[in-house]
């Protein structure tokens, strides 16, 4: 990475919506869904075997569907697709 990447990215993150800078980077850091990501649970363990199936985050905003997404996604070597329903369409 050259000077000028770091700085272009360093731009970049400043100017990104503040929900999105303060987005937690690991799965330590992700704080609710205790059911679903709390030690010894479904999607714990899915993620931590790296076996992750088929799945739709589904509820209001604010409740960290994109950020526990974003996080599995860093974490596993799963393929994701990010799919907006409010971008997208039928055909999609």
């Amino acid at each position: 990475m050259t000077l000028f990447e770091d700085r272009s990215k360093a731009l970049l993150n400043r100017q990104a919506p503040l929900a999105t800078r303060m987005r937690p980077q690991a799965l330590e850091d992700f704080v609710g869904q205790e059911k679903l990501v709390g030690p010894g649970r479904v999607v714990r363990q899915m993620i931590e075997r790296d076996r992750i199936h088929s799945m739709i985050l589904w509820g209001p905003p604010g409740s960290g569907k994109t950020t526990l997404a974003q996080l599995i996604s860093g974490v596993t070597k799963s393929h994701f697709v990010e799919l907006s329903a409010v971008t997208s369409g039928v055909r999609d």
